[in-house]
């Protein structure tokens, strides 16, 4: 059973090196966010995600993990974890982790012990080695780029990584072995075995330590012959019987997967399936592509954009159909993400921000909020390439990774450290937005955050738990929340007119620029609006 808070939560990211920096090195740390607990309570939010806070040498930006145990010393101390887990919990807020199961880094102890060795471990390999060349064979990484690295200590051979040569694979087995490739071990070999064991010791120590729960990196890419393929059950298998543990000690433990969970039959180890930023469903509704392109992107005009040619076709089809297999699943949307453009991505502008807030809000969701967002920071193409940003020549996650901007002090009130030595610059822009200058203020981009999470709060039909049911599809785009509430958005330029039976005599609750006529609702161009019906 889902913990009850959950399901009506809503989430705030926070990438750590770009929040705030407290002693002046020109990265954010965890008492930086200490400090920043009373403005994150006043936005409205239930829970803090923090991307990888672990120790790493941060190849991938801390997705590169050295000792799952330990905090990065540039965030901290494990003491400051605990620390801002007290203070969040006393603020009504929980504390979610990143957790990256599927590979860690070359730095971590479990992998240098096994390139320094002659053969095999004898207790079994955590991670997956050959012998023999395995030329441009089997792998899962990038199109076109080796998955095997070649070892370069003792150990002969080469291993296999997940996405950068830095980020060897655990071996968690496979579902066919073969005697020809004697590096599938069975799921239930003893390397496999030990890594399910170590699984299990990480959550363990951080949720005996406070910690809500953790959302998983490439959950389904444990076991790798089935990753690229339909269904990856072994996987969501391995995490069903992590969910059986959970049950017993750390029942209210949440797990969030990146992406969704596969339907194995049984009770399902997630809370949540994720409708990724990166992916065609969430992208057709806001990606602009000022990130760059993926393989699998189609460029597209999307939804949320002032010229009105975009469709909520893509994003419908996945959302009911999700909800055709469960009603009651909750689904996790967010503004944006690490990995992603912001919100406020090339041309759009903060007064097409309401529209898209409102959706996000009230859709019938989980929502996860980007740091910064609330304040409509932009997506800065250009930016360097920091700590693996650049994935892929033409795709650049840099530019919502750029550290927040509180006030119109130097760094805009990020850090104290020279602007040299900054994570990544600052938003060069005169007139950028910071919370200092939005906080309190009718109209701004923060308030309206704060508002609407306020409405959401105070208005158990706008959470997450009541059905939604979508009244017009186009411009407008209205849904129905319950049998009580009618949203209504108008993301375009152009003004827009829903005229259904549900918009007769609906009385305005919250929004901006809509009209109530005897036959329907006008939208002006970026209009919103929660409407109470009779």
């Amino acid at each position: 059973m889902t913990a009850a808070w959950f399901r009506d939560a809503v989430i705030y990211e926070i990438y750590p090196q770009s929040f705030h920096d407290t002693n002046a090195d020109g990265i954010g740390d965890l008492r930086g966010v200490i400090e920043r607990l009373d403005y994150i309570a006043a936005l409205g939010v239930d829970a803090i995600w923090f991307n990888p806070c672990f120790e790493s040498p941060f190849v991938d930006a801390g997705y590169d993990v050295a000792d799952y145990l330990r905090v990065a010393p540039r965030y901290g101390t494990n003491d400051d974890l605990v620390e801002l887990v007290d203070k969040a919990r006393e603020r009504g807020i929980r504390i979610l982790l990143d957790l990256v199961v599927g590979h860690t880094s070359t730095a971590h102890a479990w992998f240098q012990e096994e390139l320094a060795a002659s053969g095999p471990n004898p207790d079994g390999d955590r991670y997956i080695w050959t012998t023999e060349d395995p030329g441009d064979g089997w792998g899962i990484d990038l199109p076109g780029i080796p998955a095997w690295v070649a070892s370069p200590g003792p150990r002969p051979g080469w291993y296999l990584k997940n996405f950068y040569d830095e980020q060897p694979a655990l071996n968690f087995g496979w579902t066919r072995t073969d005697p020809a490739q004697p590096w599938r071990d069975a799921i239930d070999a003893p390397g496999p075995t030990r890594n399910r064991q170590a699984l299990k010791d990480i959550l363990d120590f951080w949720l005996s330590r406070g910690i809500a729960g953790f959302r998983v990196d490439m959950a389904f890419s444990l076991v790798k012959d089935e990753y690229l393929t339909e269904g990856r059950l072994a996987s969501a298998r391995i995490w069903q019987e992590i969910r059986e543990w959970l049950d017993t000690v750390y029942p209210d433990a949440v797990l969030i997967p990146e992406g969704d969970e596969p339907r194995v039959g049984g009770r399902r180890a997630f809370d949540a399936d994720f409708a990724l930023v990166i992916f065609e469903a969430h992208a057709s509704l806001f990606d602009d592509h000022s990130a760059g392109t993926l393989p699998w992107h189609t460029p597209h005009e999307p939804f949320f954009a002032a010229e009105g040619a975009g469709s909520t076709e893509t994003f419908l089809r996945l959302w009911e159909g999700w909800r055709a297999e469960d009603p009651e699943r909750s689904i996790l949307l967010a503004t944006a993400d690490h990995d992603f453009n912001r919100l406020r991505c090339g041309g759009r502008t903060p007064e097409q921000l309401g529209a898209a807030f409102t959706f996000l809000f009230t859709w019938g969701s989980v929502p996860s909020l980007y740091y910064g967002d609330e304040i409509g920071m932009r997506y800065l193409p250009g930016m360097p390439n920091v700590e693996g940003a650049v994935c892929n020549p033409l795709y650049n996650r840099a530019g919502a990774r750029t550290p927040m901007q509180w006030d119109d002090g130097p760094n805009a009130g990020f850090s104290t450290a020279a602007p040299k030595a900054l994570y990544l610059p600052i938003d060069p822009d005169p007139d950028r937005p910071t919370v200092a200058a939005q906080d309190g203020v009718p109209g701004s981009t923060l308030t309206l955050v704060r508002d609407l999470l306020a409405l959401r709060r105070a208005t158990p039909a706008l959470q997450g738990h009541e059905p939604t049911r979508v009244v017009h599809e186009g411009y407008p785009f209205a849904w129905m929340r319950g049998h009580s509430h009618l949203v209504v958005v108008n993301p375009r330029r152009l003004a827009a007119v829903l005229e259904s039976p549900e918009a007769v005599g609906a009385q305005l609750l919250w929004g901006s620029g809509v009209t109530v006529t005897e036959s329907g609702i006008t939208l002006e161009g970026f209009g919103y609006g929660v409407f109470v019906v009779a």
